[in-house]
């Protein structure tokens, strides 16, 4: 798949819950191998948006959706459409780490098994890959057997990246990946995507514009569930077209 590839073609997607019309009318294509990055002030739809991208509103009582969501071309929501291989290929890592209290192999392994594979031998393999993708074997190589809940804030973000990978995804969602570390963690994890977008369609919201800009290759503005406007993070960045945008970028607001 060549890098203008659209993996995610978006067209007027609209969003309620109850009578909250949370997302309005929604057009956009995310490419592939490329950072997207979704700012806009706090309750705007950031985090509503990529929760459409691999059906995670679904789970939410009185939640309704029209509008289409193609991912390769196929709609996510038409009848008959699986979420739960939709989610392995579309993967998602939340704000807060959230490791399974389990080991730091049975974080990676976890996935794969679900999906049939036994072998240790296997696993072995998935679970060292998993992790060096993650930026995180060489720290934990030592004491895959123990508690994941012993590593530190960051580790367990990456660890929780490495539980994504390792069900092979061709997205990444990260719903405010470093709103919950320090900087040193943060660095890392900002370096991380880096490496990611290589191989992965790699979606993050944030709220930390410095990060939008540093990671993104494509930024969408999100403003009282629009998206006020969409394009290259530069562009964005240094030639809003739409007012809001400046002012919020500028800090006028938000």
């Amino acid at each position: 798949m060549s890098d203008n590839t659209s993996l995610l073609t978006i067209s007027g997607l609209n969003l309620w819950y109850g009578e909250t019309h949370a997302l309005k009318n929604i057009s956009m294509e995310i490419q592939d191998k490329k950072v997207t990055a979704l700012i806009g002030p706090s309750g705007c739809g950031k985090s509503t948006l990529i929760r459409c991208f691999n059906r995670m509103n679904d789970l939410v009582n009185g939640c309704r959706i029209d509008g289409t969501v193609r991912f390769h071309e196929t709609e996510i929501y038409a009848d008959g459409a699986d979420p739960a291989e939709l989610r392995r290929k579309i993967g998602m890592v939340f704000q807060k780490p959230n490791p399974f209290p389990k080991s730091i192999y049975e974080n990676i392994a976890y996935g794969p098994r679900i999906h049939g594979i036994n072998d240790r031998a296997k696993l072995d393999g998935i679970v060292e890959t998993s992790l060096k993708k993650a930026a995180l074997w060489d720290e934990v190589k030592d004491r895959l057997h123990h508690s994941a809940m012993g590593l530190s804030g960051g580790q367990q973000q990456r660890l929780c990246i490495a539980r994504t990978i390792a069900v092979e995804p061709e997205v990444i969602l990260m719903d405010e990946p470093c709103s919950a570390l320090d900087p040193i963690a943060t660095a890392k994890i900002e370096s991380l995507i880096e490496e990611l977008k290589k191989q992965y369609c790699v979606i993050i919201v944030t709220h930390n514009m410095q990060q939008a800009a540093r990671v993104s290759d494509y930024t969408g503005f999100m403003y009282m569930g629009d998206l006020a406007e969409f394009g290259e993070t530069v562009q964005i960045f240094e030639n809003p077209k739409n007012e809001l945008t400046e002012n919020y970028i500028t800090g006028r607001f938000g």
